[in-house]
């Protein structure tokens, strides 16, 4: 009795298939993980919301008179990149104490100026005034100007920025 029997045994043309498989997936992996990551990473970051903004050197800014600073934050949001102006007028009184105003109305976001003949902010949509300090003088805003938070490390002037 003969009877065929065949070896497992691998012929080249299966051997060179699991061969080209095994590399090209390795290939795919090495190359497609980073490009994946680099796509995914941008979501899973967390954005910082509030933060310490410095706007200088407190001898910038002159005693008894509001001074303007301006400045842009630009955040990034997953692949979102949003910027943002800002404004504020910082008070130096003669005791040292430092008070620092948005320059925003309160009544519809109109930005506001300083006036220095009347001494007081003037809004340009309402004719709404503000004294020195942020005080309500005249027109519709239904609250003060709002402050921000302050902090001096050094010489640097500090503020607090919250988004929201």
């Amino acid at each position: 009795m003969s009877s065929i029997y065949r070896s497992p045994v691998l012929d080249r043309r299966g051997f060179v298939k699991i061969v080209s498989s095994a590399l090209g997936s390795l290939m795919a992996a090495l190359v497609g993980l980073p490009v994946i990551g680099y796509f995914i990473s941008p979501a899973l970051k967390k954005a910082v919301e509030d933060e310490w903004i410095s706007i200088g050197p407190l001898e910038n800014y002159p005693f008894g008179s509001p001074t303007q600073f301006s400045f842009t934050l630009t955040k990034v949001n997953g692949w979102e990149r949003s910027s943002k102006s800002y404004g504020v007028f910082v008070l130096k009184s003669e005791n040292g104490q430092v008070e620092v105003l948005s320059d925003v109305c309160t009544h519809l976001s109109c930005r506001v100026n300083w006036n220095e003949e009347k001494r007081e902010y003037i809004c340009p949509c309402h004719a709404a005034s503000f004294d020195q300090n942020g005080n309500v003088i005249s027109g519709p805003p239904p609250r003060s100007m709002d402050r921000f938070e302050t902090k001096l490390e050094g010489d640097q002037l500090f503020i607090y920025l919250r988004e929201g």
